[in-house]
């Protein structure tokens, strides 16, 4: 009987040993939806050469995930579409501001299907819907609300908005003709299928598009993280986000 317990007892604390490994050879990535391709192409390149390595990627707009992790969803690593989601986390103290580091950077663009002229951002008025990221939490939004505003045209299209969840919603719109244009990242335009580039928004009409990424409180001392932001940092990650249209400075 005595025997028997030790035996239960010795693989009961294997199995949490095994757990417990299992638990730190996992990430959690809370990333831009922009960046899906780039991410996921670099995740796999990454656990092929750690094996040991499991990450689990959560896409959607900054501001959608910034609130996911404040109320204590799990994340290792932040990249957000601008430095205003990264900078109200850091605020709060959820992640570790002496991380932060620039992923990349990238356009606003205009893009649809429709067969009416347009050529600027001036020209919106002619659409009747106009898809953009929600400007609450979706940075294209509030980049693309920022160029309309500056061109003077923001008050006579506030019935034509469509709002997306996030930048890739915005471009599903365009692609299925359900808007006649919509606002997405330059990187975005470049997957269209159908939706044609109609123009790019003057970069003096919005703030210069960033993805500062981050390293979470609770994954600051997990060497296994701060070896994946390292790598994100690196040759080979730069070579994959100039395939995508992404800009590196």
């Amino acid at each position: 009987m005595m025997n028997t317990i030790k035996r239960i007892f010795t693989l009961w604390v294997a199995l949490l040993a095994m757990t417990a490994s299992a638990r730190a050879g996992e990430l959690n990535l809370s990333v831009a939806a922009s960046l899906k391709e780039v991410i996921n192409e670099l995740s796999v390149s990454y656990t092929a050469k750690h094996p040991g390595t499991v990450i689990l990627k959560n896409f959607g707009a900054s501001g959608t995930l910034a609130g996911q992790i404040e109320n204590g969803a799990p994340a290792d690593l932040f990249i957000a579409a601008n430095s205003e989601w990264m900078d109200y986390l850091n605020n709060k103290k959820l992640v570790d501001g002496s991380s932060i580091k620039s992923f990349a950077w990238n356009s606003l663009v205009f893009v649809g299907t429709t067969s009416k002229k347009v050529a600027s951002v001036k020209d919106l008025p002619i659409l009747e819907k106009i898809a953009i990221g929600s400007p609450k939490s979706v940075p294209a939004g509030e980049y693309a609300m920022a160029a309309m505003t500056k061109s003077g045209v923001v008050t006579k299209l506030a019935e034509k908005f469509v709002m997306a969840k996030d930048v890739r919603e915005c471009l599903m719109y365009a692609e299925l003709g359900e808007v006649d244009g919509a606002f997405v990242y330059k990187t975005d335009a470049l997957l269209a299928k159908k939706s044609k580039l109609l123009f790019a928004v003057p970069q003096e009409l919005y703030p210069r598009v960033v993805y500062p990424m981050v390293l979470t409180i609770k994954a600051a001392q997990n060497p296994e993280a701060k070896a994946f932001l390292a790598y994100l940092q690196g040759k080979e990650a730069k070579c994959v986000l100039t395939k995508f249209g992404f800009i590196l400075k």
